[in-house]
């Protein structure tokens, strides 16, 4: 029987995953989750109500902020809403990483691969 990852598991870490992108440049939705697949070779598929559900929150608590701006050739273009760390969400996504250490550490204790 071949494992997947439970959304259950994975869901209390959306967040740190939608940070660490937006950590590396400012995004719009479909190329955040485009990443999210890439990054994890397909494993992980995020569902659009659950990143937009997500951006909200993150937008709620102050550690992203939105924007529109404007795609397309002049004359042609689109608005589309991105999205950027603030300094708050550089400091949340930090301290997620150290969290994520030590959880690692403590599950890896009980996990065996035989």
């Amino acid at each position: 029987m071949k494992a997947g990852i439970s959304s259950d598991v994975i869901r209390g870490y959306n967040d740190t995953m939608i940070l660490c992108i937006l950590s590396e440049g400012e995004n719009y939705g479909y190329e955040i989750s485009k990443q999210i697949r890439l990054r994890t070779d397909e494993k992980y598929i995020i569902k659009e109500t659950t990143l937009y559900s997500a951006f909200t929150r993150l937008e709620k608590n102050g550690l992203i902020e939105s924007f529109y701006m404007d795609t397309g050739p002049e004359g042609n273009a689109k608005k589309r809403t991105y999205y950027r760390i603030t300094e708050s969400g550089k400091e949340f996504y930090r301290e997620r990483c150290d969290e994520w250490i030590l959880t690692k550490e403590v599950v890896e204790k009980f996990i065996r691969e035989d």
